[in-house]
């Protein structure tokens, strides 16, 4: 008899149907909205909001969410420049305080958004989840975030990568642990607005997953769309041919170079 070695979280599905919908059904109330009734807050900064997740699914897991603004409809893309470095300043270090605290074999901070990223609450959010008993850094490696080198400005690097963990198109920007500067949030807000307005008519989805490896902090930016059964039934994640990847990277370059000049007009 084999057993098989595989970290997994468990989840309540009963806690989990308690959940509001504010994707699905648009009808909901949304509970990030009314702030004045948010409880377990852990810290303000402006309308930035750190708290406690009310509906906590995972076992042996330390669960909270940073609600990104007070407008409900809004997204990365339309955040002005001085927001999006906030923000991203903010759970930079929200996600290394809890990391810090050595109770945890891993803390994650990741990002849903739209009706295919696993997510249920519309108004614009992150998640930062603390696990006792899993390690992400076991489950993949650097080679998940290396391939085509797309563009690199002030220390910061996007690449697609050659073997996604998923599949089809995976963006990844990679930054000096010690020093995440602006280029960082920068570079990231012209890469969701490509992934919602430019990179396939269909998407309106994708997630943004945060690894600390070695001595680097690396956003994966994933668009989504219904996951391939190849890969639900056989781990067997697909690539772009070359013709569309050369393609995607001459588009994403024109962007990362037009962004580039404008910080020196």
């Amino acid at each position: 008899m084999c057993l098989l070695e595989q970290q997994q979280l468990f989840f309540s599905s009963d806690i989990s149907s308690q959940k509001p919908n504010t994707i699905r059904n648009k009808s909901t109330d949304c509970p990030f909205c009314r702030t004045e009734d948010l409880e377990g807050i852990l810290e303000r900064e402006g309308n930035i909001i750190w708290l406690m997740n009310k509906y906590p699914t995972l076992k042996d897991a330390h669960q909270t969410v940073i609600i990104e603004t007070d407008e409900c409809t809004s997204d990365m893309r339309h955040y002005s420049t001085s927001h999006m470095r906030n923000l991203m300043r903010f759970c930079l270090t929200k996600w290394q305080e809890v990391e810090a605290t050595g109770s945890y074999q891993s803390v994650i901070l990741f990002k849903n958004h739209g009706p295919y990223s696993g997510g249920s609450i519309s108004h614009p959010h992150l998640q930062i989840i603390g696990m006792k008993d899993v390690d992400y850094h076991q489950n993949i490696t650097m080679a998940n975030f290396e391939g085509t080198n797309v563009f690199t400005h002030k220390g910061v690097e996007l690449t697609v990568s050659a073997y996604p963990i998923i599949g089809f198109t995976e963006f990844n920007l990679l930054v000096s642990a010690d020093k995440p500067s602006d280029t960082f949030p920068d570079m990231l807000q012209v890469l969701v607005r490509y992934i919602l307005d430019g990179f396939h008519k269909a998407c309106n989805s994708f997630n943004l997953f945060f690894y600390r490896f070695n001595d680097k902090i690396i956003c994966k930016a994933i668009p989504r769309f219904v996951v391939s059964p190849l890969f639900v039934g056989y781990k067997i994640p697909q690539v772009l041919m070359d013709k569309e990847l050369i393609r995607m990277t001459k588009d994403l370059s024109a962007l990362y170079s037009a962004y580039a000049r404008s910080e020196n007009p």
